[in-house]
């Protein structure tokens, strides 16, 4: 793996933290924890017990949208990433 591509991956957990610090009342609050393997990458979100429906979204919206963004995002840099949010 490059230098270039480990930049990249990175930038996958920045991703993540913009868009859920966008929607909660305490973005300080949010944090990211990653999981690398060699081509499987796992996000863990981690928010205010309060801001979680937040993130989550009505039927899990969402959390599916911020999926879907993670997705297409990811298969740029051909790795599969997951997002698990965690209570």
């Amino acid at each position: 793996m490059s230098g270039t591509e480990t930049d990249e991956r990175g930038g996958l957990k920045d991703l993540i933290l913009l868009m859920a610090r966008m929607l909660v009342d305490h973005p300080e609050e949010v944090s990211v924890n990653e999981i690398r393997g060699d081509k499987t990458y796992v996000l863990e979100l981690k928010v205010a017990k309060e801001d979680l429906g937040k993130v989550i979204g009505k039927d899990g919206r969402t959390a599916r949208a911020m999926r879907t963004i993670l997705t297409a995002a990811s298969t740029k840099l051909r790795v599969r990433a997951l997002l698990e949010i965690l209570e």
